[in-house]
């Protein structure tokens, strides 16, 4: 097999080591050298220094957890390197060790065999700090809330049944009067707002609860914890603010997409980078984002094959997509109800995901905002196909239909 870099380097990075393997090749003869080193930023210059003493250009390592990162960013500049993913790169069965590891990696650099990891520049990895912790905050505040709600029902006050927000401005007020010890179900009703659907009877019935003073401080407690939380998030809106500065005007472009809004549009930024070059082609990004489908031949026969798992750009574009199909009159819409026919909601939401996806692989490439192609798209496609398939759908009615061209 052809040796495309014949002075390489894999390493094999745990919590508090990281194993390295130089492999220097000569015509045919190859030497390995090996090293062991701590994860202190001392060791990581010490490994470094290891690596330039024996004249390594490329080095190649798994990304295993966050531990990967501290060797990156001390490597970066002295090296090209390369990361892979663990599953893609093991080892034969039954040679398991941490040198044989570094051995197995670095002669999987020297061939050229190790398919890439997406590393997102600097700037993009702050952006992707940001906008990861503030999903998870908002989880945490779900979470919260659901908290709050099981105190209410322990309460037995059925605040969730009139109100669709129990953390809403008429919400926030009742629960704070529950709080500060009121007990007049009929006055804490009257601090509804107006714009509350439910009437003052109905609130006054699902106050009528047997709050104690354990449920109380409970109350207090839940509370206190989700305004830490939103304020949280907004220092962090505040700072993804001023991250997203130089990359303003994509996001102006892809906030064009139904479905896609500011916060949605700075989580994907961060995700997928501002350099569609890392992507071949748009298909490549989709497959990478988890959002379409792998492939799974065998003996001439395809089999139904899964998605690939990836936590944040396919959740995120699955939500934006629930969003865009809302909009009647549109593309996504339409695309969307012609899958369902066929495949089921999950199969055309991922499928929309997709679409979305490619759109905005195509908007970053050539700076331009999205242009639906209208909900008559597939039908100025294809008239015949959409004649033939208006036409059984009245024959399934119980109609005669011949199907005569216009003059």
């Amino acid at each position: 097999m052809e040796v495309l870099y014949p002075r390489c380097a894999g390493l094999d990075v745990h919590k508090d080591l990281v194993v390295a393997c130089a492999r220097l090749a000569e015509g045919t003869k190859v030497e390995q050298h090996f090293g062991r080193f701590g994860t202190s930023t001392r060791e990581l210059l010490r490994l470094r220094d290891f690596l330039v003493s024996h004249g390594v250009t490329h080095v190649g390592m798994e990304s295993t957890g966050v531990y990967w990162k501290p060797v990156w960013h001390i490597l970066g500049d002295a090296f090209e390197l390369q990361l892979g993913n663990a599953k893609q790169m093991r080892n034969v069965p039954g040679r398991k060790s941490d040198q044989n590891d570094a051995a197995w990696i670095a002669d999987l650099v020297a061939h050229g065999l190790i398919r890439r990891s997406f590393v997102p520049p600097e700037p993009i990895q702050r952006l992707r700090d940001l906008t990861r912790t503030r999903t998870q905050l908002m989880h945490e505040r779900g979470r919260q809330v659901q908290r709050l709600q099981k105190v209410l029902e322990d309460a037995n006050v059925k605040l969730a049944s009139v109100l669709s927000d129990i953390t809403g401005v008429s919400g926030r007020k009742m629960l704070a009067a529950l709080v500060n010890g009121a007990t007049d179900a009929a006055q804490i009703a009257k601090l509804a707002n107006a714009r509350v659907k439910a009437s003052q009877e109905q609130i006054t019935r699902a106050l009528e609860g047997h709050v104690t003073e354990h449920h109380r401080f409970m109350l207090g407690l839940h509370l206190r914890h989700i305004d830490e939380l939103d304020a949280l998030v907004v220092k962090l809106e505040s700072r993804i603010e001023q991250e997203l500065a130089p990359f303003r005007h994509i996001v102006e472009h892809l906030i064009t997409i139904p479905g896609v809004k500011e916060d949605a549009a700075a989580a994907i930024l961060a995700e997928i980078g501002t350099d569609m070059s890392a992507f071949p082609t748009a298909g490549h990004l989709c497959v990478w984002a988890g959002v379409s489908p792998g492939l799974n031949e065998t003996g001439g026969v395809k089999r139904p094959a899964r998605t690939k798992q990836q936590r944040w750009v396919k959740a995120k574009m699955t939500q934006c997509a629930w969003a865009a199909v809302k909009k009647r009159d549109s593309y996504l819409c339409s695309r969307y109800n012609r899958i369902r026919a066929r495949r089921g909601k999950q199969k055309a939401l991922l499928a929309v995901a997709a679409t979305m996806l490619r759109a905005i692989y195509h908007m970053i490439v050539n700076d331009v905002d999205y242009q639906d192609l209208g909900p008559d798209h597939f039908e100025r496609k294809d008239h015949e196909l959409a004649a033939q398939r208006l036409k059984r759908r009245l024959e399934k009615l119980g109609y005669e239909v011949h199907l005569q061209k216009a003059a």
